[in-house]
């Protein structure tokens, strides 16, 4: 390569990759699991090839990656559509703490509730964005927004993709004042509506905006006690019209209780989430919180039932109360224990009205998971994930579910250069 592209010997560059391998036993995640319906099992991975060059005050990177499950592509496969491209930017300073970054690249910010880069799922997330970055020190003041086209029309900017913006605004900042940490956020996105006739004419279009105002990092760490919490709150308009008066907000304690010479460690921690909901007798004013583009996986219990994959998306909320424990054996093994105990935040309704359960309780779920560092480049994951619901819960079902709800997996973290050994675990 240096022979047929002699320029770069002048410019650094560097080649990178990573896979992940996970297998899957399926008997209740991310939606509970019918009487009538048998467990799912498979085995999927990401590979990803990262390529970046510096040369002078300018850096250019891409990162492609292919996501499959295995089985599902011929062996004799001639071409398929797992093949995408993740990231592909460029980044450029403008003094000594200005930097410009242009192109598909990740948002991915303080615990990820808000933004960030979904790296539990296999596909992950990325933005095409414009974004300017200022950093001095502990000062960080992050800004930029994002105009999205289907593609290069002639006349028309008619924005159709579900589930996307049409334009978004961010501006960020974040600084430590005294022992505190804290950051600050806002977004602006705005959303195509679109009414159609019977024969689905369009008769009128348009767009509306949200707003989402947060303190999403709000931390002191005194000794061996840590104090963190977050709060956002929604405002503007949902993309059906309503107006939005929304909110999520977090509180946890986390004690380290020994942290020996030979790298044992043990920590603990309790907290509470709250997300905010619509009642069941309505409201014209929409009062169910977006999640939108963070990475929810790490909230909300590991099983996914609640606000992955649009799940519980303009519900009764949910209030959150949970215990965790992780134990370092050293400093390449741990064991981590989670407990949530689930509820309704505002009042519901049940699936079948004859059929009607009081109370606000949905349940409870038990996460185990460990992690072992086999060596610099692989590491192991696996847990085992159960869910006790209640009548309540059931009663919100489609269907009745069976009394087992549960989850497993196991994954292989290849990630040669990369300090992230594990993914989609809150410690």
């Amino acid at each position: 390569m240096l022979l047929l592209f002699p320029n770069l010997v002048f410019a650094q560059f560097n080649i990178d990759g990573q896979m992940l391998i996970r297998s899957e036993f399926r008997n209740g995640y991310n939606r509970p699991l019918a009487e009538n319906q048998d467990p799912a099992g498979f085995i999927a991975h990401r590979a990803r090839l990262q390529a970046g060059y510096t040369k002078d005050q300018f850096t250019f990177f891409m990162s492609i990656q292919d996501i499959r499950t295995w089985g599902s592509s011929s062996q004799a496969n001639l071409s398929d559509d797992f093949l995408s491209v993740h990231e592909a930017y460029g980044e450029v300073a403008l003094g000594e703490h200005w930097k410009m970054k242009l192109g598909r690249q990740e948002l991915n910010y303080d615990n990820a509730r808000f933004l960030g880069n979904l790296d539990w799922a296999l596909q992950a997330r990325s933005h095409d964005f414009a974004l300017m970055r200022y950093e001095k020190e502990k000062a960080k003041l992050h800004f930029g927004g994002g105009f999205n086209q289907e593609n290069q029309r002639l006349s028309g900017n008619l924005y159709t993709l579900p589930n996307q913006y049409r334009n978004a605004q961010l501006v960020r900042f974040e600084n430590v004042l005294g022992k505190v940490d804290y950051s600050l956020l806002f977004w602006n996105e705005g959303r195509q509506w679109i009414q159609r006739d019977a024969n689905g004419n369009i008769l009128a279009d348009g767009i509306r905006y949200r707003q989402t105002l947060g303190i999403p990092t709000l931390r002191s760490t005194l000794k061996n006690t840590t104090l963190s919490a977050y709060f956002y709150y929604q405002f503007g308009e949902d993309p059906v019209g309503r107006s939005v008066s929304a909110f999520n907000t977090s509180a946890q304690i986390s004690q380290l209780l020994f942290n020996s010479e030979e790298g044992r460690k043990w920590r603990a921690t309790a907290g509470f989430e709250l997300i905010s909901g619509n009642d069941v007798n309505g409201s014209a004013t929409n009062r169910a919180y977006s999640l939108q583009y963070g990475t929810n996986h790490l909230f909300n219990g590991y099983m996914d039932w609640f606000y992955v994959a649009n799940a519980w998306e303009n519900s009764v909320g949910l209030k959150d109360f949970y215990l965790r424990s992780r134990y370092e054996f050293n400093p390449k093994f741990w064991v981590q224990t989670d407990f949530h105990q689930f509820s309704a935040y505002a009042n519901h309704q049940p699936f079948n009205s004859s059929n009607l359960v009081p109370g606000k309780n949905l349940g409870s779920e038990l996460d185990f998971t460990f992690g072992w560092i086999l060596n610099e480049s692989v590491s192991l994951q696996g847990g085992f994930h159960q869910f006790f619901f209640t009548e309540t819960l059931e009663s919100l079902q489609p269907s009745l579910i069976q009394n087992q709800q549960n989850w497993a997996y196991l994954m292989f973290v290849f990630r040669p250069t990369s300090k992230a050994k594990f993914i989609g675990v809150l410690q």
